[in-house]
């Protein structure tokens, strides 16, 4: 364990929480996914299924770290867990919260040729992602970090002189 707590910087028993809380979602994930790649089939193939997305998404997640840590201004190493669960929370929001919103302003399928419709889907969930990123950012602990990083977003889109 204190070699597991020294690889990702813990000097605090609850700091665990968050590499605890990444290996459970990306257990989930990859039992998720393996539904999707065989429905129907017996639960011990999809066991297996998941186990070995796991193992390939582990990995594939840890590389993605390393390239990372190097990029983002984090402090320590379990920083950028909480980093990634927020970007995750605030994805799964974003849909949540921009499905309503459509429906009251009256937008849907019927209504408006299918492009146009997606386009609006897209530019209403992008502007609650905006805003839900920074929210749950702070809940997370890491204001600093995402009101960084949407000012730079934005400024890529030419809207970084409204948040200077």
């Amino acid at each position: 364990m204190k070699k597991f707590k020294d690889n990702w910087e813990i000097q605090q028993n609850w700091q665990l929480i968050f590499p605890i809380l990444g290996l459970v979602v990306l257990g989930y994930s990859s039992f998720k996914l393996s539904f999707l790649f065989i429905k129907n089939m017996h639960i011990a193939i999809n066991i297996l299924l998941s186990a070995i997305i796991f193992i390939a998404l582990l990995k594939l997640v840890l590389a993605i770290f390393k390239k990372l840590e190097k990029k983002w201004p984090v402090s320590y190493r379990w920083e950028m867990i909480n980093i990634f669960l927020v970007f995750a929370i605030t994805g799964s929001s974003s849909v949540f919260v921009g499905k309503p919103i459509i429906k009251l302003l009256g937008i849907n399928k019927e209504n408006l040729p299918i492009f146009i419709y997606w386009v609006l889907y897209i530019i209403i969930g992008f502007i609650f992602y905006q805003i839900l990123l920074v929210c749950f950012g702070w809940l997370f602990g890491q204001y600093k970090f995402f009101w960084t990083f949407e000012k730079k977003m934005l400024s890529r889109f030419g809207l970084g002189r409204f948040f200077k």
